[in-house]
């Protein structure tokens, strides 16, 4: 009560600092729990995670445990979408075979009556290249090793599901309906989003926006978050300018340079999609991609950026088309 009395600027800078105090405490939880799931999905005991192995299908069980946790509804019996892909001799240890991997889905329903019939899609990959080998895209052949993939693409998944706890424990409700998705076989060449698009459990016309994070665990000493693809769709770029304001980083945006990750499955498919990430480095490919390599302070700042971002183009009024780029 004393400062009420005293002057209101004695009250407004207790509030800037109870504020401001705030916001570290948030983003200090954010920080640890990306560090939790990039920790586990990156580990020795998941081996890489390499599709149609024990190990690919545990990381899938382990993004399902939180979809299932935070209240995502299923599309169908489960939140599984199988698929199958060809597996090159040598690849992991592997003799030539098919095997089948898996994406996971669920989804948010909007709260809008008419909007909730549109939906934003925010996916990452949770697969990478196992021990790696000949014929693998490991940077290094010869040298048969785990390929842990903490930043490609463990830390994908670990913002995918920082958002989705920010998203399921928020009291704001999204107008437009959220589907997020991890994906498998990416490596082998985007084939679990091709299959994604190419089997979407709802209407393409109904798919607004995609947002893919892969590889945002490196977050360098300027801040730079990378983007390609944010012109795509009405207002892109003024939006992840705005939200830049704010956000502690600094955002590379580009309204075009859509990239090479799943998001380009999207694009193909004349759907407006966005690619983060946090630029490359000489760990790539190699069994060195380690979590003790990752910035998860960083990943924390990037998590709250794309979380704003969707919650922003969720409730966005203006209707959402395709916008082709260079």
């Amino acid at each position: 009560m004393l400062f009420f009395k005293k002057s209101g600027f004695t009250f407004f800078l207790v509030l800037s600092v109870c504020f401001t105090l705030s916001v570290a405490a948030q983003n200090n939880r954010l920080a640890k729990t990306f560090y939790k799931h990039d920790k586990y999905l990156s580990s020795d005991k998941m081996e890489g995670r390499f599709p149609g192995t024990k190990e690919n299908n545990h990381a899938a069980v382990y993004i399902k445990k939180y979809f299932r946790k935070y209240g995502l509804a299923k599309f169908g019996a489960n939140y599984y979408q199988p698929f199958q892909l060809f597996v090159k001799e040598g690849i992991n240890k592997m003799k030539s075979d098919t095997v089948t991997t898996q994406n996971v889905v669920g989804f948010i329903e909007g709260s809008d009556e008419k909007l909730k019939k549109e939906y934003i899609v925010i996916g990452a990959h949770y697969d990478h290249w196992g021990w790696g080998g000949v014929g693998s895209g490991s940077k290094k052949k010869d040298t048969v090793a785990i390929h842990n993939g903490a930043d490609d693409n463990a830390s994908g998944v670990a913002a995918l599901l920082c958002i989705l706890e920010k998203v399921a424990k928020s009291k704001e409700k999204l107008k437009r309906s959220i589907i997020f998705v991890s994906f498998s076989g990416e490596e082998e060449g985007l084939l679990g989003s091709k299959y994604f698009v190419n089997h979407l459990p709802i209407l393409k016309k109904a798919v607004k926006v995609m947002l893919n994070m892969d590889m945002v665990g490196r977050l360098n000493a300027e801040k730079q978050l990378y983007m390609g693809g944010a012109g795509t769709f009405p207002g892109g770029v003024a939006l992840m300018k705005k939200i830049a304001k704010n956000s502690d980083l600094n955002p590379v945006i580009h309204a075009g340079e859509v990239g090479g990750s799943d998001h380009v499955s999207f694009y193909k498919a004349g759907i407006s999609a966005v690619g983060f990430h946090t630029g490359g480095h000489p760990q790539y490919h190699t069994p060195e991609d380690d979590i003790e390599r990752i910035n998860f302070e960083g990943g924390a700042l990037v998590s709250q950026y794309i979380y704003n971002a969707l919650i922003a183009i969720a409730n966005d009024s203006q209707p959402l088309y395709f916008i082709e780029q260079d």
